[in-house]
């Protein structure tokens, strides 16, 4: 990795970090195509592999402040994570199986599904104290695996399904879903980074430079979130035709590169 790559890297794991503060999600979706078509990462199995350690890592930092706020559910969480890593290991060794212009076009699909999803409001209600039993038991495993097999396939957090899942599964608040979805977003990335590792498919000093970048954007973010707080809607919104752009570009890059 030269001086301009690690430069790069920084400024995408910024922006990254940046928008995960500012949003509170979905900003890890950008991880993969920044580190192709900005970083200059020519492999997307090394990307995806980079971006999923850098984007636990990040979760793993976050996941300590909503702790210390009690935002987090550790049984549910862990019960959720336990099954989705089993998912996570199955997504990823599909996911490195697949041609990797191939596995791009699909990650650009994904990302219209992102921005869709960021278009419709988050509900506030829920249920406080909810705890993990045999009734919602079977749901929490079954949305852990499905969440972590997406999770893993193609290489990112999936908090914008974990925590939808987490909400459908247990009927958790909203602040304690997305909380306690950091739990399976550091399990599933540390999984996927793991299984990608074992072939030689992670750059650690790229992920390095990215995780740097992602901690002080995210500082940066959240203390922009405060004083923009009034405004979160209209950012969400622009954020989200923003993903729709970087998804057409590149589905048209993938496209081309499939049809060469």
């Amino acid at each position: 990795m030269n001086l301009l790559h690690a430069v790069l890297s920084l400024l995408s794991g910024g922006l990254v970090g940046f928008t995960l503060g500012l949003l509170g999600g979905g900003g890890s979706v950008l991880a993969v195509p920044l580190m192709v078509y900005v970083v200059g990462v020519r492999n997307p199995h090394l990307a995806i592999g980079t971006s999923a350690f850098a984007v636990a890592v990040n979760a793993m930092a976050g996941l300590a402040g909503h702790a210390r706020g009690r935002n987090v559910n550790w049984p549910i969480g862990a019960a959720f994570a336990l099954a989705g890593v089993i998912g996570a290991l199955a997504g990823s060794s599909l996911g490195k199986a697949i041609n990797g212009q191939r596995l791009l076009f699909l990650f650009a699909l994904l990302m219209i599904v992102v921005a869709a999803a960021m278009f419709r409001s988050r509900s506030a209600s829920g249920i406080d104290g909810v705890t993990c039993h045999r009734g919602n038991l079977p749901r929490v495993l079954g949305f852990g695996f499905a969440t972590g097999c997406l999770s893993g396939f193609f290489g990112i957090g999936g908090g914008f399904l974990i925590v939808p899942a987490l909400i459908a599964a247990t009927s958790l608040p909203i602040y304690q879903a997305i909380g306690t979805s950091l739990v399976a977003v550091s399990a599933f990335g540390l999984t996927t980074a793991a299984n990608y590792a074992a072939s030689g498919l992670v750059d650690w000093s790229l992920a390095g430079t990215f995780i740097a970048g992602g901690m002080g954007g995210t500082v940066l973010g959240t203390a922009a979130s405060r004083r923009l707080s009034a405004r979160k809607g209209q950012l969400n919104m622009l954020f989200a035709a923003g993903i729709v752009l970087v998804a057409i570009y590149m589905l048209y890059r993938s496209w081309a590169a499939l049809s060469a």
